[in-house]
């Protein structure tokens, strides 16, 4: 079993979080919170199975799609979340942002529009841009700590602007919600009315906390009219993303026949890296003990910050529903961000992500990693806490 108190280095792995800190803060050698990767080894029985390959030697070109690999990802959205789908549904893909790219250049066209919700992930303004679409930002709505869709509001930007896609991250990067199977139906409900396609992202659906119940999109998908796809990996939950690979659900089958005429004949990708093959298959047929006890971590972790955060700053902190980052807002301190991560960086040596890479709705919050031990969960915090007594 994982030893998720053990801090064990990742210097030397060539690290994004680690390594090249000093590509996006300007100094090396920081304690880094940045990037969603977690300093978690991968399962045991995961890295065993993965040592037999390597030992084996064979790293030839691999096929993905056959009832191992697409079976594993059926049954987990079955046991962990009651949905069921057919097996064809899956089609395998290099990453959640290779596939967002190509279904919105398959559900749009140049210079049509893309709704959604915000402070979002940054490789969203990217890909959206980079594909030639208007994204057109809805925020949610902040009460008291909880992030909340107007729905009246929401109504009135669709029949607005008409957009073409409406891109869904569930549960949402950076403010940790897990939207409410009531706020799906009344999405979809728009999203129907205004013939609006549905672009799921739905990566961090396993990292929840106690109680929480995520509902995939297609747990739903009677009641959607318009195309839709669900897009996720196993990379966020079991710590992965170095291996690559991820997997697109696509009811409608012209769909999925154009997307895989994209992946194979235009790009040249359709065969999976070996190891992700396997880490896929066997995190999801043997992992789920693995989920439970990050998930007790991640718990115990928010738990930390939020206590921290009051005894020292006597600032409130609202514990997400979903993810390992924290999303903490600063505005009501008497510095700017500017102010605060030039103390963090430069006399603290702590790299804590700025909240307005996520949108102008992140302008006064900080996006903390907390996939990590406690130990440097708490030294981080120290870190945090240190830098902002010292500019008050």
């Amino acid at each position: 079993m994982t030893n998720f108190k053990e801090e064990r280095s990742r210097y030397g792995t060539y690290s994004t979080q680690w390594d090249y800190v000093q590509d996006r803060f300007g100094e090396k050698n920081l304690l880094p919170f940045t990037i969603s990767d977690m300093d978690f080894t991968i399962p045991d029985g995961t890295k065993d199975v993965l040592q037999q390959a390597v030992s084996k030697g064979f790293f030839g070109y691999t096929r993905w799609n056959h009832p191992d690999y697409k079976e594993s990802i059926t049954t987990w959205f079955s046991k962990q979340f009651q949905t069921q789908f057919a097996e064809d549904w899956c089609i395998y893909s290099p990453s959640v942002i290779y596939s967002l790219s190509v279904f919105i250049s398959l559900l749009s066209k140049k210079n049509e529009k893309i709704v959604t919700f915000t402070p979002c992930y940054d490789a969203f303004f990217q890909c959206i841009a980079q594909n030639q679409r208007k994204l057109i930002s809805f925020s949610l709505s902040e009460n008291q700590g909880q992030f909340e869709i107007d729905f009246v509001a929401l109504e009135a930007l669709l029949a607005t602007e008409l957009p073409t896609i409406f891109l869904l991250c569930n549960p949402h990067n950076p403010t940790g919600r897990v939207f409410t199977q009531q706020e799906l139906r009344q999405l979809i409900s728009l999203c129907n009315d205004y013939q609006i396609a549905l672009i799921s992202d739905e990566i961090h659906m396993d990292v929840r906390r106690p109680n929480q119940c995520h509902v995939p999109i297609l747990k739903l998908r009677d009641q959607i009219k318009v195309p839709v796809v669900l897009l996720s990996s196993p990379s966020k939950t079991f710590n992965l993303p170095g291996l690559g690979g991820s997997y697109a659900v696509v009811p409608d089958a012209a769909l999925r026949a154009a997307f895989l005429a994209i992946l194979k004949g235009r790009d040249g990708v359709s065969s999976i890296p070996y190891l992700a093959l396997l880490a896929t298959m066997d995190c999801y047929n043997n992992q789920e003990k693995w989920v439970i006890n990050l998930n007790q971590v991640i718990d115990r972790n928010f738990k930390l910050i939020q206590k921290k955060l009051v005894t020292e700053l006597s600032l409130p902190f609202q514990i997400p529903e979903a993810t390992y980052l924290a999303w903490i807002n600063l505005g009501q301190q008497p510095f700017t961000m500017e102010v605060l991560q030039e103390q963090l960086v430069h006399s603290e040596k702590v790299a804590i992500m700025r909240g307005d890479t996520y949108g102008r709705e992140g302008k006064n919050y900080l996006r903390l990693n907390l996939g990590a031990p406690e130990s440097k969960i708490s030294e981080g915090l120290d870190r945090l806490i240190r830098g902002i007594k010292a500019l008050k």
